[in-house]
Parts: structure tokens; sequence; C-alpha cells
């Protein structure tokens, strides 16, 4: 497959003209098969993006479960141009989340975007700042219960989200951090915790300035921290609810396209209309771009997509389309353990690729070179 006629995005984050060829569902250099030629009509064409901290949409959760879940999650992100995912959990019962991690780990479906990890976001968290998640089922760090997990899921989990002055926490970092990424998150942690967690290996902020304490002139707190540590990634969301245009642009300014990885942190209710559903088994009030635990302020996750998310920093919130790309794709990757396979447009690479019209909707996806019907 030839794409020709397109402004290609490269791995120094630029746009340039010229053609991608696509072989047995990889990017290459060149194509000795031309017998598929599309023109691109001069489209943006942008490496697949990669969502690594989601729970559902379409009205299903991927602590739904079931295998019918994270199919038709899967296929709603593909639709939209995401074309790696990897949800995340919640703060829920041990059994459930075993349940949950076994369905995933034998998951084989090839149907919409590709399963390239697990977040476990909880249980290792601080009840002060759970946010949406649900207090009973919070416990301290083990490293036995995490590699229970991990076993039963195929070893798909890529990041697990902890609260460092968490017992165990420190000795959870230490012992596992060549095994999987770890990130600071639900946390009450100082800037000299946070500092402590990154030199003993923590590498990832999850949803930097939600469910953590303020960054200030003398409790620079986590944000601080992670400002310092130039080895860390910090997630974002821009769907313009949890974070103001301003300190968007401030984060942009303080870690650069980088660190940052946007996410969407979207809940089951994206892509559908307003009403009541549910996060983690608890009720959940939806009204425009808006989720709240239902007769409460408290944030329940996001209804905006990372598409959307993308569009919104660029259109939005002044973020350079060059940039906000590469923290919905390249960074992403990187923050896994996955940029060998996706994240760029590289020859070798799963090809991954959406093409967008200059007013940024999307004109195709494709999936290991294969078009999706959108």
């Amino acid at each position: 497959m030839i794409i020709k006629n397109v402004n290609i995005y490269t791995e120094d984050k630029k746009f340039k003209k010229g053609e991608i060829f696509i072989e047995n569902g990889k990017f290459s250099s060149t194509s000795s098969n031309c017998d598929e030629v599309i023109d691109g009509e001069d489209c943006y064409a942008i490496p697949g993006l990669i969502d690594i901290h989601f729970h559902g949409c379409m009205g299903y959760d991927f602590c739904d479960g079931t295998e019918k879940a994270i199919e038709e999650i899967a296929k709603y992100q593909a639709s939209i141009g995401v074309t790696s995912i990897c949800p995340a959990t919640m703060t829920i019962e041990t059994e459930k989340l075993k349940n949950i991690m076994s369905i995933v780990g034998r998951y084989k479906s090839n149907l919409g975007s590709k399963l390239v990890g697990i977040n476990m976001e909880g249980p290792f968290i601080n009840s002060e700042k759970k946010g949406a998640q649900n207090s009973k089922y919070i416990r301290n760090c083990s490293i036995e219960m995490y590699r229970e997990m991990q076993n039963l899921s195929n070893n798909l989990i890529k990041l697990v989200d902890l609260a460092p002055e968490m017992e165990g926490a420190f000795e959870f970092i230490e012992k596992l951090k060549d095994e999987v990424s770890i990130s600071i998150a639900h946390t009450c942690a100082d800037y000299e915790t946070a500092s402590l967690a990154f030199e003993k290996g923590a590498n990832h902020v999850t949803h930097i300035y939600n469910a953590m304490p303020p960054y200030s002139h003398r409790e620079p707190s986590v944000i601080g921290a992670s400002f310092d540590n130039k080895n860390v990634y910090i997630e974002l969301i821009c769907d313009g609810v949890h974070i103001h245009p301003s300190v968007v642009r401030g984060a942009f300014a303080m870690f650069s396209d980088d660190r940052i990885v946007l996410i969407s942190d979207s809940m089951r209710a994206t892509g559908l209309s307003d009403g009541d559903y549910s996060l983690g088994g608890q009720a959940v009030t939806v009204k425009g771009n808006l989720a709240n635990l239902t007769g409460s302020n408290v944030i329940a996750g996001s209804v905006t997509n990372l598409m959307d998310c993308l569009r919104t920093a660029v259109t939005k919130m002044n973020i350079p389309l060059e940039s906000a790309i590469a923290c919905a794709t390249i960074n992403p990757a990187k923050s896994i353990g996955v940029y060998d396979k996706c994240g760029s447009i590289t020859a070798s690479k799963d090809g991954d690729l959406v093409l967008l019209n200059k007013d940024l909707s999307i004109k195709a996806v494709y999936i290991k070179g294969k078009k999706f019907n959108i």
C-alpha cells in the first residue's frame, strides 16, 4: 500500500510532505507491492493515538470484566483514531480485579484498537485523595498482589499507580521498577516524599494537578518534584474540565512536549448522551462534558475521548499541533514501553495511522495497515 500526497508527522515532531509505504501490516521505507495507491489529499498523516489512561466508553467499562466490553471499547476507540489502548482498572474488590485480569489475559479479538497494556489504577492509593475511587477497597502496596495480577493478565500490566506515602510503597517501587512503570497517583505526598519515590524508580505521574496537593511557592508537592526529575512522564487531561487552559499552557512550558502524556481518563458515558451512569461501582451523573459522583461535585473521570482532548488542546488552549500529537502518540508509547511497536510512522512498526483533514476531523484510520470502517 502507498498513501501519497500527505503531510507526514515525523519522529522529530515536524510535518514533511511525502508518501507512506505499508507492507504486511507494517510501515516500510519502500514498497514492492503497489497494488493499492491512495491519494491522501494533502491530509495530515499522524501515528494512531495511544490512550494509556481511560476507563470506558459507549456504555462499557473496562472493569465490567467481559470480552464484550473490551471489544466494544476497542471498536469505539478505533473509530476516533485511538489505535492502541491501555485501559485502567479501578479500586475494586480483589476477586473482581482478578477476574478482570484473567479475562484480559485471554483476550484475542482483533476488532478495533490494539490492546497493548493495562493501567492498574489503585488500590494502592491514599483515601484522602481518592477522587472517584472507592475507599472501601483501598489497601497498602503489595508486591505479591501485583505479581498475582500480572501473572493472571499474561504480563499486560504496563503501569501501576500508587501513593508513595502509603505503607510498603518504597519497597514496592525498588523491587518492581524494572518490571513495570510506576506512577504517583491519588496522593498526599509532599515534595520530599515524591522526590524520594522518583529517586527509587517511579517514573510517571497520574493526571497531574488532580488528586494531589496543589503546587505552591512553599509547598511544590508532587508537581514540583516531577519538574525537578527529568525522567518522569506526566499525564494531562485536556478535556476543558479537569485543568484550566492557562494551567495546561503552563504545564507545557514546565515539562515540554518531551514529557507530557495526553490522556482522556474517559468513563463509560463517553460517546453517549447525558444521564446516569456508574464508575467503579459508584453512581455518576453526566451533564455536558462534566461527570460527577452523583450528589457531589467530585469529578468522576471524563466524557471526552483522546482525539477530542487533542483537538481541545490545539484549538482552545493554544498548544501547537505538533506538540499535542507527540503527547498523544510518541510519549505514551515510550512511557509504557511499547515504542518499538507503535507511536510513530517508522519502518518496521505497526502500520497504525490516522489521516486528518486540516480542520482536524478524521478522514481515515488504519490499524496494522488495514482501514478501519468508521
